[in-house]
């Protein structure tokens, strides 16, 4: 028997595998490709495929271009809308190009950044709004509809529903409407309040269609965006005044230096100086803890050397023989010199501390 036919079960089903891997990447290419927020083309939650849809269904011609080429092949006229999604994938030259072909048709702009606002000639920056409830149109266009998202961009300019900071529908000029509301087109939203209502009677103004979707593919050298092109322009003046109000604070609250002094070294410190300075040091922090514990290891460090025993000499032995040398209690030399004795609770203490364990030194130390 051939090995084929030893092995006929495997292959069929390895085949079947790679039959199947194949099917499911051929039936998902589309979904893959059109997965964008609000894509005419997606089913999800974020996307606008309700919207297109519904568009289609009442007689109006839905164009959808995803490339700065097809939208110049469709020649936009004054029966056309055109509305702009994925606004942050142009660039200047994409923008210019959708400009220059937009001729009489009406251009809806939706959630455009701060590059693509000053590209457009829009001189204001939208401030960010979170409606508490359906904001009414407050225009003739869209008399009677209200809007309810979770947040938009409010623009100060013409425009209807207006909100906290500006309108969510901004008309700057005849031909241009910015929409900073996009979420009343994304099919989870579309149904809450007059959403769909406000939102046909946008894009369905003429009856042509043209969806751009802009393509990152368009993009060339000259598209490259910079921190400084996302600023506002009356930012930039307050930038430079803050960092010269900084300079100036630091040359008039920094540290003058004197001239070098010249000290010949090393420099010799007397004792009595070092112990003074350090004893201000600790007054001043009011660490007693401290003070008693360094006094306390000086002692013991003196003391061994009186009685000849290792630096390194265990507390207990310590406490031993110094109370076999003085005649005291073991448990009062504790007190004084053990690592474990009580810190004082005041200054009076303090010092009543460094006077006991200098009388304890004299004791032990050889007459």
């Amino acid at each position: 028997m051939s090995w084929l036919g030893r092995h006929r079960l495997v292959v069929l089903v390895v085949a079947a595998a790679v039959v199947a891997v194949a099917l499911s990447a051929w039936l998902g290419r589309h979904d893959r490709t059109y997965s964008g927020a609000l894509d005419p083309r997606n089913p999800d939650g974020s996307g606008a495929q309700a919207v297109a849809r519904v568009l289609d269904r009442e007689g109006i011609e839905v164009d959808v271009v995803r490339s700065a080429d097809a939208l110049d092949g469709a020649s936009p006229d004054a029966a056309t809308t055109i509305v702009v999604t994925s606004t942050d994938r142009l660039g200047r030259s994409t923008t210019a190009r959708l400009l220059q072909h937009q001729g009489d048709a009406d251009l809806v702009v939706v959630a455009p950044g701060p590059q693509l606002l000053r590209e457009l000639g829009i001189v204001s920056f939208p401030a960010t709004s979170v409606p508490h409830g359906p904001v009414a149109a407050g225009c003739p266009a869209y008399d009677g509809l209200t809007v309810r998202v979770d947040v938009a961009d409010a623009y100060r300019t013409d425009g209807c529903f207006r909100g906290r900071g500006g309108v969510f529908m901004a008309q700057p000029r005849p031909g241009l409407t910015l929409l900073g509301a996009p979420a009343l087109l994304t099919n989870d939203q579309i149904l809450e309040s007059d959403n769909a209502a406000v939102a046909l009677r946008l894009l369905g103004q003429h009856q042509r269609l043209v969806w751009y979707v802009p393509s990152l593919g368009d993009l060339g050298g000259a598209d490259s965006v910079s921190v400084g092109s996302l600023l506002p322009d009356w930012l930039r003046p307050g930038l430079w005044l803050l960092l010269v109000v900084g300079a100036a604070t630091v040359a008039w609250r920094g540290r003058r230096l004197g001239p070098l002094a010249s000290e010949p070294l090393p420099v010799s410190v007397k004792a009595v100086e070092t112990t003074r300075n350090l004893g201000r040091l600790y007054r001043r922090a009011g660490d007693r803890r401290h003070a008693a514990d360094a006094l306390r290891s000086a002692a013991r460090t003196r003391l061994a050397e009186h009685l000849r025993l290792p630096r390194q000499v265990g507390p207990r032995r310590l406490v031993e023989d110094v109370a076999v040398r003085t005649g005291r209690p073991a448990a009062e030399i504790d007190a004084l010199i053990g690592p474990t004795a009580f810190p004082p609770g005041d200054d009076r203490e303090l010092a009543s501390l460094a006077q006991r364990l200098t009388e304890l030194d004299r004791e032990v130390s050889p007459r």
